[in-house]
């Protein structure tokens, strides 16, 4: 498993809210599945940008996509991204749970009483709720010490903009062209995510919907391209590529959804292996025996990439943990990737 930070658990790790740790015992599962020794965690690189998708073509026999939405969509007025005091949600969430990314974000909560919040789907909601929880409730979670900015905030009320139940996944919005006005000191975008294409996948014949924001598959995970069909068939799958998760069908559901979604692909991947399907290189009986990582790591030590294995990722985790317990927590997390990487260089 690719993963570009050196920590594992993703959208777990740095999209649950920090007071729903039950949401997270899905972590437990994961790191039961890590530890076994057929599976390898190629941590703190980032595949499409550090390592081309090409370098790992040769040594796998199917490639899965997993990488999910990475872009928040926009609403696409004036003002949007050029005023001060409007936030992404997306950012927002991601600098209280301790993202990288958006680690500076020092979004400023002291500017009024009012906020307004776009959206009212589940994010909607968690980013009302930390700008409206006491603090004393928040320092004991899991959230890095943003929590003492978010202890200077002013206030008293949210607004939602926005006419749908955050549970109503099959409305449909029809403008009024009606306008209204909400006074508002600070307001969040939260309108929902959306997935990119991942550098290289033009190279391994991966086409990509910018419309719907996926990559186009048969809703078991198979990928499908326009030009791979059999006899007079145009769409057919692309031998050995797969995608789960939100490039699969758009970023919609919670975690359990997104788990359900992972086994369906995995399961396709399985009947296709039984099935002795067609895969990246070949029938796998008559492919030779693929190296996997041990044959990708020259192309990742000539580009300088340092990985960040299993048991490296465990050593970050205990130090999180041990500085969690000196402040009364289940964790500190780190908020830089300096920081997780100093941790292995004391070690």
């Amino acid at each position: 498993m690719y993963e570009r930070l050196p920590v594992p658990f993703g959208l777990v790790r740095f999209g649950v809210a920090p007071d729903h740790p039950n949401v997270k015992n899905c972590q437990e599962k994961f790191t039961s599945v890590a530890r076994s020794s057929r599976f390898r965690f190629v941590g703190n690189i980032a595949v499409g940008l550090d390592l081309p998708l090409q370098a790992l073509k040769p040594h796998y026999d199917a490639i899965l996509l997993a990488y999910g939405a990475s872009k928040d969509r926009t609403l696409g007025i004036p003002g949007e991204s050029s005023l001060k005091g409007i936030y992404s949600a997306r950012a927002f969430v991601g600098w209280y749970d301790g993202l990288p990314q958006y680690a500076g974000l020092e979004p400023d909560l002291t500017a009024g009483e009012d906020a307004v919040i776009i959206g009212q789907g589940n994010v909607a909601l968690d980013v009302a709720r930390m700008l409206l929880t006491d603090v004393d409730v928040l320092r004991k979670t899991d959230m890095p010490a943003v929590y003492q900015r978010l202890s200077y905030a002013t206030f008293e009320k949210t607004a939602h903009a926005g006419g749908l139940a955050p549970w109503d996944y099959n409305a449909r919005v029809k403008g009024t062209g009606e306008r209204s006005q909400l006074p508002a000191s600070v307001a969040f975008r939260s309108i929902g995510y959306k997935s990119e294409p991942l550098p290289g996948l033009e190279e391994l014949g991966v086409p990509f919907d910018h419309q719907l924001g996926i990559i186009p598959n048969d809703l078991h995970g198979r990928v499908l391209a326009p030009s791979k069909g059999p006899g007079d068939l145009t769409a057919g799958h692309v031998p050995g590529v797969y995608v789960a998760g939100w490039a699969k069908r758009g970023p919609t559901g919670v975690i359990a959804m997104t788990m359900e979604d992972a086994f369906a692909t995995a399961e396709a991947i399985a009947q296709d292996w039984h099935d002795h399907s067609v895969f990246l290189n070949g029938e796998p009986e008559r492919a030779p025996e693929l190296a996997g990582w041990d044959g990708v790591k020259a192309e990742a030590d000539r580009r300088g990439l340092r990985r960040v294995s299993w048991n490296d990722w465990e050593k970050i985790d205990a130090a999180e943990r041990e500085r969690g317990q000196k402040l009364g927590k289940e964790r500190e997390k780190f908020t830089s990737i300096e920081d997780m990487l100093a941790v292995l260089d004391s070690s």
